[in-house]
């Protein structure tokens, strides 16, 4: 078959750090006056883009991720609003995914649908995908995600997910929600976070699953070539320890949403330093808020 002569080799090199070259729709003075697209789409490279959607449209303003593989597609995360009409993510990935075919021929070529987590802002999309052809949405709340990955045999274990030729660890993340995943992609090294890690607040749900999901991700990208630790929103400010007010719809000043892992240790060392006490800081990348303090 035409297909199998065209496979994408995603194995052979190690990933290589990047800068990536993009400025993110950051939302408008008025929203009335917004013309920006609803959905921002960056292409890292030719199999992996990243979206974010327009503030206008919600101010959680997250970010989602489409992987192409061999033999089928992953969406991780479908964005804070379900109306295709004023959110249009299944065309945005369906033009995405036929742009891919059209210089790839295959005569089937699935989606996958993934979550970081079960909050709203980052599951409302899924009802444009539930009557898509072959599609398969995995309901992201702990009973039906955790099945899915089989953390429920052993939540220590990374899972697997196998794009064709491009595979994915996944592992089980809990702290800021029960059911939170973290993904790896060994072809670009990204390291996806969810709201588990990104530049802004780190509402924290279980303070002990939190600090050891922590020191987990610390101690999976020490074995990893990590390039980029990519969470769902930017919510700082240029200005260190400094974050824009929640439901702020203009944001000019923003951070990279490309995070490090030495930020990432910079956040386990907060974590040990307050120990059994949590209570809301400001760090300079990040701002931890246990629910409890």
């Amino acid at each position: 078959m035409a297909a199998d002569r065209q496979l994408i080799d995603f194995t052979s090199d190690a990933p290589e750090p990047r800068a990536m070259d993009v400025s993110w729709i950051h939302g408008s003075p008025s929203a009335k006056h917004d013309t920006d697209p609803e959905i921002q789409v960056y292409a890292y490279d030719e199999h992996t883009f990243i979206m974010r959607q327009n503030m206008a449209v919600h101010y959680e303003a997250p970010f989602m991720f489409l992987m192409l593989g061999n033999t089928r597609a992953v969406l991780i995360d479908t964005g804070a609003t379900s109306s295709a009409e004023y959110f249009p993510l299944r065309r945005v990935v369906d033009e995405l995914i036929g742009n891919r075919l059209a210089r790839y021929p295959r005569d089937s070529y699935p989606l996958l649908v993934l979550h970081t987590h079960a909050h709203s802002d980052h599951i409302a999309g899924d009802s444009q995908f539930a009557v898509r052809p072959d599609t398969v949405v995995v309901d992201a709340e702990l009973s039906s995600a955790w099945q899915y990955f089989g953390f429920g045999d052993d939540p220590g274990r990374p899972a697997r997910v196998d794009l064709g030729g491009r595979v994915l660890e996944c592992l089980a993340t809990p702290g800021h929600h029960e059911a939170a995943v973290t993904f790896y992609d060994p072809y670009t090294g990204f390291l996806l976070t969810g709201d588990t890690v990104y530049p802004g607040r780190l509402y924290v749900q279980d303070w002990s699953a939190f600090g050891r999901t922590i020191d987990r991700l610390v101690a999976f990208a020490d074995t990893r070539p990590v390039t980029h630790v990519l969470g769902c929103h930017i919510e700082m400010a240029g200005r260190p320890g400094v974050d824009y007010p929640v439901r702020t719809t203009y944001q000019p000043d923003e951070p990279p949403l490309e995070m490090t892992v030495d930020q990432l240790r910079d956040l386990c060392r907060a974590i040990h330093e307050m120990g059994g006490r949590p209570s809301r800081r400001a760090f300079p990348d990040f701002i931890i808020c246990p629910d409890e303090a």
